[in-house]
């Protein structure tokens, strides 16, 4: 476990160093407090210097704010292709990342946080992090996440094919975008492989929410298993599938991506990016050579029963921004053994699709999510 160390009225301190993103512990931390002006911290920061707050919370705010304005004064310059822009995007917001977490606060070993105007962060802190145990230091931005976390996990998400809410976790990616469970709402159901009974199983790969399973089960499959391979992911599920009523058809299984046996159908909505996450929470939306990708394909025919489904819910971003063409992808059906039953489509949503000031807005724009019907050829 890391340290981090600083001076503080002529007094030696010292915390326990968390970053979620896996940043290395600052090596110089200086105090600062509402005296500090923004280019000052700006300028600090850029060095590598880390700053620890200990002025008021909602002044430590404002400064960020500041910080975060500077930062963006240099957007990143387009690049030649889509996915030089891309690359340099996420180097942009990278740097934008690191520089903003250099402004600190300390979390006592209750998760007390002693600053003016403080808010309450002893709930939300401890279900992101687990019990307390001793003062730890974190960027002021991921505990910023953490208070807006919790804040989604108690009032939860509507889904309108659930008519419900599911309560996302710290760290679990939330289905905040709809399309892909409209998808798995309305695509039609394979025929039960027990015909005797008329019994059907599905699995659901990489549940986090578990939002996928409850659609399934809402819809009348009988038996779900469903698997992540993140803890944080698996309690959530596990959470939610109570939270409906759901545990007597939702088995929540992992860490792994496959359960033992075969089902009727097999649900996948991997992450849709193929880069590395550079957080916890981005690793539902990237996917480092697309592995999971290629894992649920290549693991499909050996998890179907005669005349079984694997659907493969998949946004084609990639494809716009040059990282992944739609002929790899069938490529990559093809040597599974997979064959293409149908595919439904679907237009996003969100907001940022229609936000033209984003550096990847033409990409966003051309997107559209799918759902892949595959079965064995």
């Amino acid at each position: 476990m890391s340290t981090i160390h600083w001076t503080e009225t002529n007094e030696q301190r010292s915390a326990h160093w968390h970053s979620e993103s896996a940043a290395p512990p600052p090596d110089r931390v200086v105090c600062a407090d509402d005296t500090m002006r923004a280019d000052v911290a700006y300028r600090l920061a850029c060095e590598g210097t880390a700053l620890m707050w200990r002025g008021d919370f909602q002044n430590s705010r404002q400064l960020l704010h500041a910080m975060s304005r500077r930062v963006d004064r240099k957007p990143p310059p387009p690049g030649e292709t889509p996915a030089a822009s891309f690359h340099l995007h996420r180097r942009a917001r990278h740097h934008r990342a690191r520089v903003l977490g250099r402004l600190l606060v300390l979390l006592d070993d209750d998760y007390r946080l002693d600053l003016r105007r403080a808010p309450e962060v002893r709930q939300a802190c401890t279900e992101a992090y687990g019990p307390p145990s001793r003062p730890m230091a974190v960027p002021l931005t991921e505990l910023l996440g953490v208070i807006g976390a919790h804040q989604w996990r108690t009032k939860g998400v509507r889904i309108p094919a659930l008519d419900d809410f599911v309560h996302p976790h710290y760290g679990v990616f939330s289905p905040v975008r709809g399309e892909y469970v409209d998808l798995v709402a309305a695509a039609p159901l394979p025929a039960p492989a027990a015909r005797g009974t008329g019994r059907r199983t599905a699995f659901d790969l990489g549940t986090g929410t578990g939002v996928l399973a409850a659609v399934l089960a809402r819809r009348g499959i009988d038996h779900i298993v469903a698997t992540d391979i993140s803890p944080r992911a698996l309690a959530c599920a596990r959470d939610n599938v109570g939270r409906l009523r759901l545990t007597e058809y939702i088995d929540v299984s992992g860490p792994g991506l496959y359960p033992d046996g075969r089902a009727d159908l097999v649900v996948c909505n991997p992450p849709w990016i193929p880069a590395r996450p550079t957080s916890a929470v981005e690793q539902g939306v990237y996917d480092p050579g697309s592995s999971m990708l290629h894992d649920f394909l290549n693991g499909l025919t050996a998890h179907l029963v005669p005349g079984g489904e694997g659907w493969l819910v998949l946004s084609d971003l990639a494809e716009h921004l040059g990282l992944r063409t739609r002929g790899d992808l069938l490529a990559g059906i093809e040597a599974a053994g997979l064959r293409v039953v149908d595919k439904t489509d679907i237009r996003p949503r969100h907001p940022r699709a229609r936000d033209t000031t984003d550096p990847l807005h033409t990409a966003r724009a051309a997107e559209v999510t799918s759902l892949w019907r595959l079965a064995g050829s």
